[in-house]
């Protein structure tokens, strides 16, 4: 069974076979994500995923609204928490962006709807034959990223925007060769 070829590990694999490209669609799942990848800015992957279940603990598994809400005292100890990545901004924009994510959902109805919307509703689907022919970003993450820093998201490069479209199947950037590329 030949896979993309960045899934080494045994916990790349994992989220490689289960959910890397994997159409999203579930708000919740789509903030997981949005916030991870801004986490994972300068960090490798492997390490966010090994932090990921600390990180549903210490951000009320992702609900937006309590995340909007924390307060000096609840940064302070989101500081401490060596479960997670504890990087300052990261941390304050993670906050930021649930206040904006508040907002997108009231003026979209959700954001799937907004998301998706930058891609016709559908996903790309490209055919790479190798791991050097992915790109880091595009025309679309610029767009989306553009978009978002205008509404007052924060770690929203157009690099960490395609790394997420790629996670939640915005795009389908699994290799040719690679067994899910036809199954998703």
């Amino acid at each position: 069974m030949e896979r993309c070829g960045w899934a080494k590990t045994d916990l790349m694999s994992a989220y490689h076979d289960a959910e890397w490209g994997v159409p999203a669609h579930d708000d919740r799942k789509l903030f997981e994500f949005l916030i991870l990848e801004a986490a994972q800015a300068g960090l490798s992957w492997e390490t966010v995923l090994k932090k990921r279940e600390n990180y549903r603990a210490a951000f009320d598994d992702f609900d937006w609204e309590k995340i909007a809400c924390y307060d000096d005292e609840k940064y302070a100890e989101l500081l401490q928490n060596e479960g997670i990545i504890r990087n300052r901004l990261k941390i304050k924009s993670t906050v930021q962006n649930a206040q904006a994510f508040i907002k997108i959902r009231e003026e979209f109805g959700s954001f799937d709807e907004y998301i998706w919307n930058f891609v016709g509703g559908a996903p790309v689907v490209n055919s790479r034959e190798k791991l050097s022919e992915l790109p880091a970003k595009t025309d679309v993450s610029d767009a989306i990223s553009k978009d978002l820093k205008k509404r007052g998201f924060n770690f929203v490069g157009s690099t960490i925007i395609y790394a997420f479209m790629q996670a939640c199947g915005l795009v389908n950037d699994h290799l040719v060769s690679c067994f899910r590329y036809n199954k998703i």
